[in-house]
């Protein structure tokens, strides 16, 4: 019996030593194939990295170099002070708006999804539906609605349009999120609240929230990028030049018959690294947001 036991211990050994060598083939495999993938999403980016360090001529010529044949640092300070632009205004303006968005979507949202997940009220799957279905519902279709009714309030060449919407349920992805991430949470926690005394506000402010740090940190990241990086909300809402956006003011390097791309390209790096900070320093927190709250349906 010992005998038969050594026979399968060291054939079951025998089989793993020759599947090794193929693990390690497939793991090669699958690294080359991620470093390939990601050398293919981030070629746009180095280009643009070496193209804002280019002189003008040198980006028209044939065939295009990836590097520059000298770096001309001076396009980053050129580009900021150019005598078109406001980039130190445009860059307040651009805080102003995404912070105040991050706050309002926030907030909303997270009482949204609570009461969506944890409330009892007549028709609150069918409205739940309802908030659903709006993400199939195109942007284009409620411009012109939206256009006239902020013209009509006096709402146009302001931050208004771009600000309020965000405090005013969250938009429908994040309530979802959320939702999905409070329905997670055990039910103790809330019933001992209420025992004690706790409000549905006071749960929701003292425990749901920071509980829900991950999901938070992932709704602030994707909000924080659509926000910083919207150039349709401005260019539709927004006519002074003194009240633009980093996303629209870019456009200000275009002229009607020469356009400087290397200042351009400066400034579009510079505008990238806010948002590679925020994701470098969120990114633990917005994946974990991301897995636990499909755990629980």
């Amino acid at each position: 019996m010992l005998s038969q036991d050594r026979e399968v211990y060291f054939g079951l050994r025998d089989i793993k030593w020759r599947n090794r060598p193929w693990d390690g083939v497939r793991m090669l495999l699958s690294y080359f194939v991620l470093a390939v993938g990601a050398l293919v999403f981030l070629l746009p980016f180095f280009w643009m990295i070496g193209t804002s360090l280019k002189e003008q001529a040198e980006v028209y010529t044939f065939p295009p170099t990836f590097m520059p044949k000298s770096f001309r640092w001076q396009n980053f300070p050129e580009g900021w002070n150019h005598e078109n632009t406001m980039f130190p205004q445009w860059t307040v303006n651009t805080l102003l708006i995404t912070f105040g968005v991050m706050g309002g979507v926030l907030l909303t949202s997270s009482l949204c999804a609570y009461g969506f997940a944890r409330l009892n009220f007549p028709g609150r799957d069918f409205w739940f539906m309802i908030v659903l279905a709006s993400v199939m519902l195109p942007g284009p279709v409620t411009l012109i609605p939206l256009y006239i009714g902020y013209q009509r309030i006096g709402w146009l060449d302001t931050f208004k349009p771009l600000i309020i919407p965000a405090w005013f349920g969250g938009g429908a992805f994040n309530i979802f999120l959320l939702r999905q991430f409070f329905r997670g949470i055990p039910i103790e926690l809330e019933e001992a609240a209420i025992v004690d005394g706790a409000s549905r506000f006071r749960i929701w402010w003292q425990i749901f929230l920071p509980l829900s740090k991950p999901a938070l940190a992932t709704i602030a990241v994707f909000t924080f990028q659509g926000v910083w990086n919207d150039f349709y909300g401005p260019l539709i809402f927004l006519t002074s030049r003194s009240k633009y956006t980093l996303a629209l003011g870019i456009n200000a390097f275009k002229g009607l018959y020469n356009t400087q791309i290397p200042l351009m390209m400066a400034m579009s790096w510079l505008m990238v690294i806010p948002m590679i900070i925020v994701f470098f320093f969120a990114q633990k927190l917005m994946i974990r947001g991301v897995v636990l709250s499909g755990i629980k349906a």
